[in-house]
């Protein structure tokens, strides 16, 4: 069994969320094997545990690599496989291959879900495993328009999440209980989301976006996107620590970092990051969809931490950047 049990921690939750996710957990065990389509999110990383504990080997986690997954996320995912004890498979596909999914139109969530769950069945099936699982929780179907989960319906992939009634906020409480690191873990889109609905998803402009957010993210930040409008790199920062990237040394370094990238303009975007930003009118599922393993638009920084709003937390202005 793994050795994060819900059992060791049941008291930890609210009774209500410990029924649903022992009625989950109960479901899975009625099956004789289930493959997890895995990100290392917070949602499948829960349905991996619950069915780790509900079949032991006779579950699997399964990430799919692709151009639109940061080489990071892979990494997570490996790690948070072994903390949970579940066997960890990765397949290899291109979204890229695909027209309907370069032609990003409305429905490009649609196409990336359709290809990546069929690599799912088709190693479920080359391992004899009857089901296919996604974390797709009990609200993401309310988060506006979702074409990706019109995929999860038409290939029959079972939601343990969404079954249960189990929502965003008590996936993370039980996760909490199974002691994963994952729990308080901000949703992570993938990185085709970065792209304006129309222009074209390249490896070109996914892969600067990829060295682009890692740059920030070595630096420290942690709510941010980077969107890439054909050239023109729109930087968002979380509310929270906009102020820090208002200082000079901070758009200096971003500056040079991102045209040595590739990217001819470099902007900062005074909104702060906020989900479904890409395209004009977009909806928050345009943005954090495509996670691969249903994880909704988890959103922060929608206001100031407390010690920002008691005045701590200065901002670092003078900071010295990288080279």
């Amino acid at each position: 069994m793994s050795h994060h049990t819900l059992a060791a921690d049941r008291d930890a939750l609210d009774p209500e969320t410990a029924a649903k996710a022992a009625a989950a957990r109960d479901a899975l065990a009625e099956r004789d094997g289930v493959l997890v389509a895995f990100s290392g999110g917070v949602d499948s990383a829960v349905v991996a545990a619950l069915a780790r504990d509900a079949l032991g080997d006779d579950a699997v986690a399964c990430t799919a690599r692709s151009e639109t997954l940061p080489a990071a996320e892979l990494d997570d995912a490996k790690r948070v496989a072994g903390e949970i004890g579940i066997r960890h498979e990765t397949v290899t596909f291109s979204e890229l291959d695909d027209p309907n999914f370069v032609a990003n139109d409305g429905d490009r969530c649609y196409h990336c879900r359709t290809m990546r769950l069929g690599r799912m069945y088709e190693t479920a099936e080359e391992l004899a495993i009857g089901t296919v699982c996604d974390g797709t929780n009990a609200d993401d179907p309310g988060e506006g328009h979702r074409p990706g989960l019109r995929a999860v319906d038409e290939l029959d992939v079972v939601s343990p999440l969404l079954d249960a009634g189990i929502a965003k906020g008590e996936v993370r409480e039980i996760a909490e209980a199974y002691g994963l690191s994952v729990a308080d873990k901000p949703s992570m889109a993938c990185l085709s989301s970065r792209i304006p609905t129309g222009l074209e998803v390249t490896e070109e402009r996914l892969t600067r976006v990829e060295k682009a957010e890692r740059v920030l993210r070595e630096w420290g930040f942690e709510g941010f996107r980077v969107r890439d409008h054909d050239g023109l790199a729109r930087v968002e920062i979380a509310p929270d620590e906009l102020e820090r990237a208002l200082d000079p040394a901070f758009a200096d370094a971003v500056h040079e970092h991102l045209s040595d990238l590739g990217f001819d303009y470099v902007t900062l975007d005074m909104a702060g990051y906020r989900t479904g930003s890409v395209s004009p009118g977009g909806d928050p599922g345009d943005d954090d969809e495509a996670a691969g393993d249903g994880d909704g638009g988890e959103r922060r920084g929608d206001e100031a931490s407390a010690s920002d709003r008691d005045g701590g937390n200065d901002p670092d202005l003078g900071r010295r950047y990288p080279r």
